[in-house]
């Protein structure tokens, strides 16, 4: 008995060894060939790898063998080695890439998506039909992602924002957000092929798979979702929406969430203009000198709110980048003008059109002044961080939430300014989940989003007209200063006694001219509400969510009572256009009343008046501007959603008292009298001690703010780093090459030494070069487009052992910002062969897919299927065309297809499909490498379970039986290569991967075709 335990003992001595050799040698490539590749290719590098395990195999195969119960516990061994990587992967697979599309989308088979029909598309204000031919662009069909996906993305984020985890601050780019949480490639093509089997023209893919943009006439919209679409008029306004819920084929509802932009409803600015703004007291907040009345600038609010000590003490949010969200174009000289008004060097904003927006157009009465007020207050307070401007042109589907979603697509920027809204009530469950849906993306890229709460208090849905009396007098809130995602901005003011032309204590008087910066120190402040009976309501707005949850963060400090749901704001600034109101200049005469904006310093042309307001949005891009002074402080390239970080510092008395002003005064209740509202809105909300919803967490010190903020102890000790790009031209010609000059320097003035490493390279989001050498500190980039409008090239070092990484960016134009509208370039053909094997015969369905998103907006090609009967190769001609205007009228004609997106590397590899000789090769490898050199009573067994699983395993994960393994067909091309002439395509000169793919049943097969447009 002893003598049969110790050699029981050994033999699982050596059986442990044999089993780490195997996991070092086998388990490593077949988890990383197969998650990465093909299962083949993994099984024969497998074979490779594993010969250092058949020697020791070999040295040691008498012993191992010699105990009769090491058989069944060999066998056990393998089965798991070898079955593991393949449930491991499977898994990991399933959970990203999964097709959800398991049936044919039968039209009608629907099911109706609940909320889909606008709340403010009412009956009441129905004006009739829309001609049945109006085109409509900038449909968006929204993905939605599965439980599985949203619960990993939850799990994500929140270990992203836990200081504690192995992920904090680990970003995604968009890239990997889309790998991980877009939709499979082949549903992608399902729906992509049913829209355009709807007559539609699918025009691209978001970065972040989860986005489909196509357009269409209202006779198709109708058709293809069982709806009709109404104008609603509503006072002088008149917008078209959806007059009853949508519906979609049911194939389709595993994936898709909504269709956004089939209305015209568009969020309101979130901006209040002076009572009696013409009159010369009503001016930016400055001592007047005409009439002594206070006005704030951009200097008042760095000293009010203490910010000056930390430009003293080096930080201006150099390195850092905000993207300001806009649904106007703006006058460049409005911004310069401000600029220097208020004692600033000039530093124009970089403007970046939302692609299929359509021309860059000014929309006066408010979207003007809005966006320019927001970019003149970013780019003063981070008076060092660059300022891109996003926005949409005259696609009237279109507005700021576009905006947004590009911003946050795109990764622009780690900091997004919005000062635009919509009440909850106006939003609706359907599109409050798509918005909800592109902020969580915006939260696990690292992304800090900074939103205007609003301006109607407590009944935040007043302004929506198009609402019924009842729900605009209903206490509410705004979107997206709720989410989740979002840090919501609230309003305070100033007590007029404090403001008043005879005040000393907190400004510093006129003496015969303007004093443009005069606040002196700190002034104790109230909750913003102006309301009048005569003038309406302006008010901070402030309350409990009715559509997000409770945050997590949301807790511990004084004042947070119990229960379900998100309470709003988070923190509040100055917001009230009387005391004391902002000055900024503006060419939108039609809001502010001022004719000639900031001709003569802040006055207008006639050197009498001044162009003032108020509103949460000024305190958005005020805080935005703070936030990029912390991240500079951090050397951070983002920090995500800053709330849990501010709601943590506040949980600290004696934090919360040196970087808080606790507002205690005043409400946000509605106090305008009973015309504008009734009820329990004429009562909510009150200013209390601590946390409360009028004003949040209250205003802030700025530099105790920063001087309390928590240095993670993973944020790097290394130096920081600066990324700078320039250009030959930033306005290069169509098709031209640009050369883009990048250069990485120390930007601490402790270390002088050059940065090492490489730099990676994307243009308008998408990576172009993920390595890029650099030498002493610089490289070069060479840049070519032929698509119109403005194009962002983003720079991102890599950190070395010295320095930190850092981003550069820098935007080229090419033509006028006038929308991606495009012409016709040329068409190439090449021959497209199927050649079954082993009998197959059938319909091989064929397709074209892509990574490049030029090719999948503005090219189209002509390809038929082919039909398999005989054991003759069939042929077919594929021709690929060039040009928007030629692939749209194509449409009608019966074999043109638009690009699929590629998954990624699939334009370089193809995916080979598997059968028995397969199973014949691998078991021929193990041949080779000597396992019949073992005894044959004892390999045996062996080789009968290795033979079992390794058969098993193609048939299970290849997805082919044994009566048809043997069926087959190859896909070949000739010529391999194609050379079109770009034209007027928009698709830029250069060389394109194309893949060819071929599929029947579970058999598949693709060729390569390389594309060069000239």
């Amino acid at each position: 008995m002893k003598t049969h335990i110790t050699e029981l003992f050994r033999a699982s001595e050596r059986l442990i060894k044999l089993s780490l050799l195997l996991i070092r040698h086998l388990l490593p490539s077949l988890l990383a060939q197969f998650c990465l590749g093909g299962v083949l290719h993994a099984l024969f590098s497998v074979c490779f790898d594993a010969t250092a395990f058949v020697r020791f195999y070999r040295k040691q195969r008498t012993d191992i063998l010699n105990s009769s119960l090491l058989g069944e516990a060999l066998r056990f061994a393998i089965l798991f080695l070898v079955s593991f990587p393949v449930a491991f992967c499977g898994n990991l697979y399933g959970q990203t890439v999964r097709p959800r599309i398991t049936q044919d989308i039968n039209t009608a088979e629907r099911i109706t998506l609940t909320g889909s029909h606008p709340p403010m598309a009412r009956a009441e204000q129905d004006s009739g039909h829309v001609p049945s031919g109006k085109q409509l662009d900038g449909l968006t069909l929204v993905l939605s992602r599965t439980s599985e996906q949203e619960s990993e993305l939850q799990s994500l984020i929140a270990a992203q924002h836990d200081p504690m985890s192995s992920q904090y601050h680990q970003w995604l780019t968009p890239d990997a957000f889309a790998t991980r949480f877009g939709i499979s490639d082949s549903d992608l093509g399902k729906i992509e092929s049913w829209l355009q089997q709807q007559g539609f023209v699918v025009k691209g893919v978001a970065h972040n798979k989860s986005r489909i943009t196509f357009s269409g006439t209202v006779n198709q919209v109708e058709s293809a979702f069982r709806t009709e679409i109404h104008y609603y008029k509503s006072d002088s306004t008149t917008n078209f929406a959806p007059a009853t819920d949508i519906s979609i084929p049911s194939a389709l509802s595993s994936v898709v969430q909504a269709v956004s932009n089939l209305s015209t409803f568009r969020p309101k600015p979130h901006v209040k203009f002076k009572t009696g703004q013409r009159a010369s007291s009503a001016s930016p907040n400055f001592t007047s000198s005409q009439s002594g009345s206070h006005y704030l600038s951009p200097a008042d609010v760095t000293t009010i709110y203490n910010v000056t000590p930390a430009y003293n003490a080096g930080y201006t949010g150099s390195g850092q980048a905000i993207a300001v969200v806009g649904q106007s174009a703006i006058q460049m000289s409005d911004i310069e003008n401000f600029q220097k008004a208020a004692g600033f060097s000039v530093k124009d904003p970089s403007l970046v059109l939302v692609p299929n927006s359509g021309s860059s157009t000014y929309y006066t009465g408010g979207d003007e002044a809005e966006s320019d007020l927001d970019l003149e207050y970013t780019s003063t307070i981070a008076k060092g961080a660059t300022i891109y401007f996003v926005y949409t042109g005259n696609n009237q589907n279109y507005g700021v939430f576009d905006s947004l979603e590009y911003a946050i697509d795109t990764k622009l920027a780690p900091i997004i300014s919005v000062s635009y809204g919509a009440c909850e009530t106006a939003l609706g469950s359907s599109d409050y989940a798509t918005y909800n849906g592109i902020l969580a993306q915006a939260a696990a890229q690292g992304q800090t989003v900074i939103a205007a709460s609003g301006d109607s208090g407590s009944t935040d849905c007043y302004e929506q007209t198009t609402l019924t009396m009842a729900q605009r007098q209903a206490l509410a809130v705004d979107f997206p200063a709720s989410s989740q995602y979002v840090t919501g901005m609230g309003g305070t003011e100033f007590p007029s006694s404090d403001v008043s032309s005879s005040n000393t204590t907190y400004w510093t008087s006129a003496s015969g001219s303007d004093v443009v910066s005069s606040a002196k120190s700190y002034i104790p402040e109230q909750v913003w509400n102006d309301d009048s009976s005569s003038n309406g309501l302006s008010s901070g707005g402030g309350g409990t969510s009715s559509l997000t949850a409770r945050p997590s963060w949301q807790t511990g400090v004084s004042g947070i009572s119990s229960g379900s749901y998100r309470l709003i704001p988070d923190v509040s600034l100055d917001s009230s256009p009387e005391n004391a109101g902002y000055l900024f200049c503006s060419s939108d005469a039609d809001a502010t009343g001022v004719s000639g904006s900031c001709s003569n310093g802040f006055r207008d042309s006639n050197n009498t008046y001044l162009t003032v307001a108020g509103g949460t949005s000024f305190a958005s891009p005020i805080f935005a501007g703070m936030i990029a002074l912390i991240n500079q402080k951090l050397n951070s390239s983002g920090q995500g959603v800053i709330n849990s970080v501010l709601y943590q510092l506040a949980s600290n008395s004696s934090t919360y008292a040196s970087a808080f002003h606790d507002i205690t005064s005043g409400s946000n209740a509605c106090t305008a009298g009973s015309s504008y509202c009734s009820g329990s809105a004429t009562s909510q909300y009150s200013a209390t001690t601590g946390y409360d919803l009028a004003t949040g967490l209250g205003s802030v010190d700025f530099y105790n703010l920063l001087s309390a903020w928590p240095t993670p102890s993973t944020t790097s000790s290394q130096a920081s780093s600066k990324t700078t790009l320039s250009a030959a031209t930033t306005a290069p010609t169509s098709g031209a090459n640009d050369v883009v000059s990048i250069t990485v320097a120390s930007n601490s003035s402790s270390v002088s030494s050059t940065p090492t490493g490489t730099l990676s390279i994307a243009v308008d989001g998408t990576t172009v070069n993920s390595s890029l050498a650099m030498s002493n500190g610089s490289a070069s980039y060479t840049f070519s487009s032929t698509v119109s409008g403005t194009h962002v090239v983003t720079a991102t070092y890599s950190g070395d052992t010295t320095f930190a990484s850092s981003t550069g960016t820098i935007t080229l134009t090419i033509g006028s910002t006038t929308g991606t509208t495009s012409g016709n370039g040329g068409s190439g053909s090449s021959t497209v062969t199927v050649t079954p094997s082993g009998g197959f015969t059938g319909t091989v369905d064929l397709s074209l897919s892509t990574t490049s998103s030029y090719l999948q907006q503005y090219a189209c090609y002509d390809l038929s299927n082919a039909n398999i009967t005989s054991t003759s190769p069939v042929s077919q001609t594929l021709t690929i065309y060039l040009g928007t205007t030629y692939c749209e009228n194509a449409q009608l004609k019966s074999h043109i297809h638009k690009f699929k997106t590629a998954a990624f590397g699939s334009a370089h590899s193809s995916s080979p499909t598997y059968s028995s000789s397969g199973s014949t090769m691998i078991l021929a490898g193990f041949l080779a490498m000597g396992l019949f050199g073992l005894r044959r009573r004892r390999i045996g067994g062996i080789l009968v379970v290795l033979f079992g699983v390794f058969y098993s395993f193609l048939l299970v994960g290849c997805g082919s039986d044994a009566t048809s393994s043997s069926k087959n067909f190859a896909i070949s091309i000739s010529p391999s290569t194609m050379t079109i002439s770009a034209g007027t395509s928009n698709v830029p000169t250069g060389t394109y991967s194309i893949t060819v793919s071929g599929s029947s049943s579970t058999l598949s097969s693709s060729a390569n075709l390389t594309l060069t447009v000239n």
